[in-house]
């Protein structure tokens, strides 16, 4: 009789647990899946183009040699040569909220150095956001004069009797 006791204490405590183990898995599983969820719904942050060096635009005094402005600030995203030359370093950073929602710019900067015709800074400009309008570039419409027409006004016109 003893010994039937002890095995059953035994098989209790097993059985036991055995369902602790289970419901600890469970709770895991759970926790597993609402932190899945929950980091799809994280925000996120894009950096596009140039990143500005800390300190580099101090480091450029007017009168530097763009050879000076090549080692500082590194090879320009576009460089314009209207009236001397120009280089553009360009940069925009956006962010969603939520995953799977579309991108909102916070930041857009367009840094300006000019220089003469010496090839020495005359200038530095930086533009933000606020000093420039967003456009989509790629849309592939274009815009036209006049009035966009359904498919029915011209079966209009021609039953109109005037």
């Amino acid at each position: 009789m003893t010994i039937t006791n002890q095995t059953g204490l035994r098989a209790d405590k097993r059985r036991g647990l055995y369902a602790r183990w289970r419901g600890l898995r469970m709770l895991a599983a759970v926790a597993l899946l609402v932190g899945g969820a929950l980091a799809g719904c994280t925000g996120e942050q894009f950096q596009k183009g140039y990143i500005l060096p800390p300190g580099a635009l101090e480091q450029i005094p007017i009168g530097a040699s763009q050879d000076q402005v090549l080692i500082v600030m590194g090879t320009p995203s576009t460089v314009a040569t209207l009236d001397g030359e120009v280089f553009y370093y360009i940069s925009q950073r956006s962010e969603r909220m939520v995953a799977f929602m579309n991108q909102k710019v916070v930041d857009q900067r367009v840094i300006a150095v000019y220089f003469d015709k010496n090839r020495r800074v005359r200038r530095l400009a930086n533009y933000g956001l606020q000093d420039g309008k967003i456009f989509d570039s790629i849309s592939r419409t274009t815009p036209t004069s006049g009035q966009e027409m359904s498919y029915l006004a011209p079966l209009f016109k021609l039953l109109s009797f005037n």
